[in-house]
């Protein structure tokens, strides 16, 4: 058991980075406070140096890790509504850890704010979120493929393979998204 000092911090945008393999238990010394920390940040750094495995999770959260080396942690600020407040993707950016995908990750949205990373599926378990199903099926829409062609791509997803799709929850409405990559 951890110390209540080692408690992880609470990422709003990211309620579980352990389970979805973006923190692990792994001791660091952290590049940015420097303490020996029981835990380790292994997901994505965008930053001018290379930090891969050497930021611990309080330094996300409270921001020093992004001031200190001008750190992004996902690259969410592409493809953001209008309507989310700036505030909101600064703490996604610079505050939350990121999540690794094949190509180009993406942050989604829903009623005004950014949704909650819940990680990888597959076909199997997204067959508990119908919503977010048929947010993969809109997102299908526009690609040109036959209904049996959208049916065998969406049965082809794998938690672990090379056809993924990433889980997001809205955190007002409660609403499951996701959007589907491959490598």
């Amino acid at each position: 058991m951890l110390a209540d000092e080692e408690s992880l911090p609470q990422f709003p945008y990211h309620p579980d980075p352990v389970g979805t393999g973006s923190i692990v238990a792994a001791e660091v010394v952290c590049v940015c406070c420097r303490r020996r920390r029981p835990f380790a940040y292994v997901g994505p750094v965008y930053a001018v140096e290379k930090l891969a495995r050497a930021l611990c999770p309080w330094c996300i959260a409270d921001g020093q890790a992004a001031a200190m080396f001008d750190a992004q942690f996902t690259d969410a600020s592409w493809r953001v509504p209008d309507d989310v407040p700036a505030d909101v993707t600064e703490v996604v950016l610079r505050r939350t850890p990121g999540f690794v995908g094949w190509q180009q990750e993406q942050w989604l949205h829903h009623c005004r704010d950014a949704a909650e990373f819940h990680g990888s599926v597959g076909a199997d378990e997204l067959a508990d979120f119908p919503d977010a199903l048929e947010h993969l099926r809109l997102e299908l829409a526009g690609v040109g493929w036959s209904a049996d062609e959208k049916d065998w791509y969406l049965q082809a997803l794998s938690k672990d393979g090379p056809v993924t799709a990433y889980l997001f929850r809205c955190r007002h409405c409660g609403s499951h998204l996701a959007y589907s990559d491959s490598t």
